[in-house]
């Protein structure tokens, strides 16, 4: 099982991107918009995101399609195969496939931010100059398929609407799911990577953002910066605005390309005992009616104070969430046991059954209440002075002496077996837990993180930007 200590591609310094904006596939969250005028060019394009992964899999997730009114083809299409290699296809009014260019490599990390640039030109004379793919600043020379159209082909991008997340315009299928950033169209201009980026002097090998306000973006070109949670579909270079649907305000995150939130993580599925369900970017967990689906953190931790809080959504039956921390967390997962089973304080929970604490296999009172529906649970990590300590809506338990060694991760799971439980997590990211309650706007010290409850004094947010500079 792989253990994110410091996801990449999110560095401090230069220019600061404030918002993204989540999409949930299981919302059928897209945006969409009329073209209005024919393009500056039919030949000529470049789209640039900036792209955290929620879902892996899927039907295609597409995150830029342009097409007429109807669904199907003709389409020009941007996206992830549901083999999750990216992809570029170019389709006629018959059905049949102009562009088809599929990568070889497949992107498949949900802990960090990852940026997309397509630059599209069929003036080119040699074939594969018409499409060009870069991933983090780098060209992408490596294909599974390549399907070329002819030189000067004249692509379908007057057609009537653009759609980001999503692929038809009618039945609205192909949902991206995760998060997008600094989402750009520029209409007639062939542009690198470095339009968009460059890579950081300190850290040559991290890939950042830049200022991308001044470029040139044609006539049916956009900027979504998604800074205005009132009008997600705001055209930052003053175009026509996309229309959201199945996008409220609390989807707009400050989990950027230049600061990288934990989220859970759907890649310990291959151990995790029972098969739990992620959705909200990531951030809400459905565990399984058996077995424990204990599920934590994508960054890890080994020294200094963190805070995050989980909301208890639903409960199936019985109240059989849990909230836990381990520092073993491939022995965590793959157990049968709930969090806390490990010897020598490995790991500890809080339990939602009956508000006892669970430690070194021990289960022993702990002060709390059985948890409900609207509880928020608050988890103070002390790597400092090898303490947790639990809180329900916000009266803390008293702390618990935990393992001297390991990297730590605070999530969540289900006393196993009998009951499901429906628990949504806030690394600092969402105070309304994917829009179930009224937002907060409770800080660390350091003014990092949106929280319902204020963090305990000492106590900071699980971001990049605090990692980098505190932890």
């Amino acid at each position: 099982m792989v253990s994110f200590i410091l996801p990449g591609n999110s560095a401090t310094g230069g220019y600061e991107v404030a918002n993204s904006l989540r999409f949930n596939d299981d919302d059928s969250a897209c945006l969409n918009r009329s073209n209005g005028s024919s393009p500056s060019s039919q030949r000529i394009f470049t789209f640039s995101a900036w792209v955290k992964r929620g879902s892996l899999g899927g039907n295609n997730q597409s995150f830029m399609t342009i097409q007429d009114t109807g669904d199907g083809d003709p389409r020009v299409r941007c996206a992830f195969r549901d083999d999750d290699k990216l992809f570029f296809d170019v389709s006629a009014s018959d059905g049949s496939g102009a562009f088809d260019v599929r990568t070889t490599a497949v992107f498949r990390d949900v802990s960090a931010w990852y940026h997309f640039v397509f630059r599209i030109d069929t003036t080119q004379s040699t074939a594969a100059d018409r499409v060009k793919m870069y991933v983090n600043g780098t060209q992408i020379t490596s294909f599974s398929t390549e399907t070329y159209g002819s030189q000067n082909y004249d692509l379908p991008t007057n057609l009537n609407e653009i759609n980001i997340g999503t692929v038809d315009n009618n039945s609205r299928t192909n949902f991206f799911d995760g998060y997008l950033a600094e989402v750009v169209y520029c209409d007639g201009q062939s542009l690198d990577p470095t339009s968009f980026g460059e890579f950081d002097e300190d850290s040559p090998t991290i890939w950042k953002p830049i200022d991308v306000s001044d470029l040139t973006f044609g006539t049916n070109g956009f900027y979504l910066d998604f800074e205005d949670s009132s009008n997600l579909g705001n055209d930052a270079n003053g175009g026509t605005d996309f229309t959201a649907n199945n996008l409220a305000a609390t989807d707009q995150s400050i989990d950027t390309c230049t600061n990288n939130f934990a989220t859970l993580n759907p890649l310990e599925s291959s151990t995790v005992r029972g098969t739990n369900t992620y959705s909200e970017g990531n951030l809400q967990v459905l565990t399984p009616q058996s077995e424990s689906g204990n599920t934590f953190s994508t960054i890890g931790v080994s020294s200094g104070k963190w805070y995050s809080e989980f909301y208890i959504k639903a409960n199936s039956g019985l109240q059989r969430a849990t909230v836990g921390v381990t520092g073993d967390l491939d022995a965590t997962i793959s157990s049968s046991d709930n969090m806390g089973g490990l010897s020598g304080a490995r790991d500890a929970a809080y339990m939602g059954n009956d508000g006892d604490k669970f430690i070194s296999g021990s289960e022993s009172s702990y002060g709390g209440s059985a948890f409900s529906v609207g509880d928020v649970i608050g988890v103070a990590l002390d790597l400092d002075n090898r303490t947790v300590n639990f809180a329900q809506n916000n009266s803390f338990k008293g702390t618990m002496s935990i393992a001297s060694t390991g990297t730590w991760h605070m999530g969540c799971g289900d006393v196993s077996g009998g009951a499901t439980a429906t628990i949504v997590a806030n690394y600092g990211q969402d105070s309304s837990f994917a829009g179930n309650i009224t937002a907060a706007n409770n800080a660390d010290e350091h003014g990092e993180g949106l929280f319902k409850y204020s963090p305990p004094s000492g106590f900071i947010t699980l971001n990049t930007k605090n990692l980098a500079e505190y932890g």
